[in-house]
């Protein structure tokens, strides 16, 4: 069913929201802290590197979650559109927010490098899988 690959775009969606709000809720305080004013003849993403970096943490994995997820909301969509929603496709779609869930907390909390790695190759290599999956039906 298309509900069943639509599910986990859904929470992916809401894992955007969440990091959107974390993200201020550190964000604000820590500008109001620095007194910051903005200033629009700054280099872009200038002023914002002054932060201290747990802060900043937030904001860049908001920022990752808007960048290869878009390929994962079309693969989705496209699954539930031509009506190619199987248990293997299904699984592939919560593997990868799965994945995608724990990156957003390693990244935001510990920021550890190799692991963050990790889930991101592991992550992608979801994806490609879901990805392939969806043209060998669609070129078959």
């Amino acid at each position: 069913m298309a509900q069943d690959i639509l599910q986990p775009v859904i929470v992916l969606l809401l894992l955007n929201c969440v990091m959107w709000f974390w993200m201020y809720a550190t964000r604000l305080p820590a500008l109001s802290k620095m007194d910051y004013s903005p200033d629009s003849d700054a280099v872009n993403g200038l002023q914002m590197s002054q932060l201290p970096a747990k802060v900043r943490w937030k904001a860049d994995n908001y920022n990752h979650l808007l960048e290869q997820p878009v390929m994962f909301y079309a693969v989705c969509l496209s699954l539930a559109v031509i009506g190619s929603v199987d248990s293997m496709n299904v699984m592939l779609a919560w593997g990868y927010v799965g994945l995608r869930a724990v990156h957003s907390v390693v990244q935001s909390v510990w920021n550890n490098i190799p692991t963050r790695f990790i889930l991101h190759v592991v992550s992608t290599l979801v994806l490609v899988a879901l990805i392939v999956r969806t043209a060998m039906v669609l070129f078959a």
